[in-house]
Order: structure tokens, then C-alpha cells, then sequence
């Protein structure tokens, strides 16, 4: 049985309050991905991407779900690469139709990346994976949205 999508309003805030109650950035980062993974019936995996020092690579931060091997992507790499690159969100609803996805797992059948930016200059990024099939929606797209805008804070 699937869980309701949550009230968006309401979820905003209990990030708000993870950011201004919690000491650290990945303690932050955790929380929201236990969040979204909890209360999201199609959010498998969750996790963020952090920019690298030398610019060009994203390392694996928190995250909730499967282990994965990719706990480094090369901008351009991979769905989490492009993003990274092009600085948009992406939706793929079917990552079987994708030349460039990298695989986490068997079960992964759709995901979503949405940029984080501080200051216009891509610093991280949202990661979700779903085991449904073309599972997201407009819902999706504003809470992950307005997720990462509030996480700017963070970096």
C-alpha cells in the first residue's frame, strides 16, 4: 500500500526546523533524506552529491538506502554528472532509456536529480531513486525544488 504524497507545506517546515535545530550540515542532510525516504512511498533511495574541491567531481554525502558504489561521479557522468554540468534538474521516469545512466541497483526503475545552488553556482545535489515506474509528478518537482533552495544555507 502506498503512502499519501505529504502536504508540502507542512514538510517544508520540518525542514526548516532540521536546519535550524541540528549542529552539523551532513547531520542536516541526513535527517531530510530519513525524511523524504519515510514519508515518500516511491523515494527508495535518497541522497545527496557534494562538489568536489577541485570542481570537477561529486562525492557521495548522506544518504538513505541501498550502499552504492558511486561514491564519486565525474561531472558529465551518469544522470548525477549532467546535472552537475548542465546546473537543471532532471526526471527520468524510465532510467532504462537512458544511454549515460549509472546503475545503483537492479530494482532502480526511475530517478531524480534537482541541482543545489549557493550564490547562482552549483554546490550539490538531490538524488532520488525510485524501485516504481514513472512515479513523479508536478508534487514532486515543488517540494524537491524548494528542498534544495532552503539547503543553499547549508553550503
Amino acid at each position: 500500500m502506498s503512502r499519501p504524497f505529504p502536504h508540502i507545506k507542512s514538510f517544508l517546515e520540518s525542514v526548516d526546523d532540521l536546519i535550524h535545530k541540528l549542529d552539523s550540515r551532513d547531520e542536516v542532510l541526513l535527517n531530510i533524506a530519513e525524511l523524504l525516504s519515510t514519508r515518500v512511498g516511491h523515494y527508495n533511495w535518497a541522497g545527496f552529491y557534494i562538489v568536489d574541491e577541485s570542481g570537477k567531481n561529486l562525492i557521495l554525502g548522506p544518504y538513505v538506502g541501498a550502499a552504492t558504489d558511486h561514491v564519486k561521479i565525474a561531472f558529465g557522468k551518469g544522470i548525477c554528472g549532467q546535472v552537475a554540468i548542465s546546473q537543471m534538474s532532471r526526471i527520468i521516469q524510465d532510467v532504462s532509456l537512458e544511454d549515460n545512466y549509472l546503475s545503483c541497483s537492479a530494482n532502480v526503475q526511475s530517478e531524480v536529480v534537482f541541482p543545489i545552488m549557493k550564490d547562482g553556482k552549483f554546490v550539490a545535489e538531490l538524488d532520488i531513486d525510485s524501485h516504481a515506474m514513472a512515479p513523479f509528478t508536478d508534487q514532486d518537482t515543488e517540494l524537491l525544488e524548494a528542498i534544495c533552495e532552503k539547503l543553499s544555507v547549508l553550503f
